[in-house]
C-alpha cells in the first residue's frame, strides 16, 4: 500500500487523504485556499464562532441544535446580508455570534478528521503561524499531513474521479510546509519546492487560476485577491469539540 510513513512531513489530497492521515493520528492542517480555510481564519479574526459540519448531512437541523445560524451560499448570503463562505462578509458585528458551515471541501475535510490529536486551519493568510504543528508534535509525537483539499468536477461521470487539485490549495500547502522542520516526504517535499519557486507570483497565479477565475466571473473577486495575500494574520484556528478556537 502506498505510504509516506517514513517521514514526518506528509502531503495528502482531499477527503481520501484525510481520511488516511486520520487513520494514522497524525496532525492534520487543512487547506482550502479559496474559501472554507481563509474564510475560518478571517471568521475567528472577526470574533465568530464556527462549527464545520459535512454538506451531505442536515446542516440546518444541526445549527438549531445548537443554538447557531446555518451559513448560506454565497448567492443567497449576498442577497441577504449574512455572512457566508466568503471571508470578507465577516467583520466586528458578528463577534460571538455562532455560524454552522459546510462546503464540499474544507468543511467536510474537517468534519472527518475531527478526532485527530489536533486539526488546524491553514491557508496563505496564515502560513507562517502554522509552525505552531510543530510544536504540536513535540508535545503528541505525531507526525504532521498537510492536507490540500481541492475542487470538485461537477460533471464528473460514473467511476471518475470528483477530485480537481488546485494549484492555490497546492501552493499553500507548500507555503505552509515550507515552514515546519522535521522530515518531509518526497511529495511533501515537491510540494514545498512548488511554493518556494512561485513566492513572488503568487497573487497572479492564483487571479489566474481555473478557481479564481471561476470565482471572478461570479462576482467575487474580492475574495480571491484577499485569499492570496501571504502571512496577513497569526491566527491559527484548531479544532476543539465541534468548534474552531485560536489556538493559544
Amino acid at each position: 500500500m502506498f505510504s509516506q510513513s517514513p517521514y514526518e512531513c506528509k502531503l495528502e489530497w482531499g477527503r481520501r487523504g484525510v481520511r488516511d492521515a486520520a487513520e494514522r493520528g497524525d496532525i492534520i492542517i487543512i487547506v482550502d485556499v479559496l474559501s472554507f480555510s481563509s474564510t475560518i481564519v478571517a471568521a475567528l479574526s472577526a470574533g465568530a464562532i464556527i462549527f464545520p459540519y459535512p454538506p451531505n448531512l442536515d446542516g440546518k437541523k444541526y445549527a438549531s441544535s445548537i443554538g447557531a445560524k446555518y451559513i448560506l451560499g454565497r448567492a443567497e448570503a449576498t442577497r441577504t446580508g449574512f455572512p457566508t463562505l466568503s471571508p470578507v462578509t465577516f467583520n466586528e458585528e458578528h463577534r460571538n455570534e455562532r455560524y454552522v458551515l459546510t462546503s464540499l471541501n474544507g468543511a467536510y475535510c474537517s468534519w472527518t478528521a475531527s478526532r485527530v490529536p489536533a486539526l488546524l486551519i491553514g491557508s496563505f493568510l496564515n502560513a507562517s503561524a502554522a509552525v505552531l504543528a510543530d510544536k504540536l508534535q513535540q508535545e503528541t509525537g505525531a507526525d504532521i499531513t498537510v492536507v490540500p483539499c481541492g475542487e470538485m468536477w461537477n460533471d464528473a461521470r460514473e467511476n471518475e474521479d470528483r477530485l480537481r487539485p488546485s494549484i492555490e490549495d497546492y501552493l499553500g500547502a507548500g507555503a505552509i510546509l515550507a515552514e515546519l522542520g522535521g522530515r518531509k516526504s518526497p511529495e511533501a517535499e515537491v510540494c514545498s519546492g512548488a511554493y518556494k519557486s512561485s513566492e513572488s507570483r503568487l497573487k497572479g497565479l492564483v487571479w489566474d487560476s481555473g478557481s479564481g477565475r471561476e470565482l471572478r466571473e461570479r462576482g467575487f473577486e474580492e475574495d480571491v485577491y484577499y485569499c492570496s495575500q501571504l502571512n496577513l494574520t497569526d491566527i491559527v484556528p484548531v479544532l476543539k469539540k465541534g468548534r474552531f478556537i485560536i489556538y493559544k
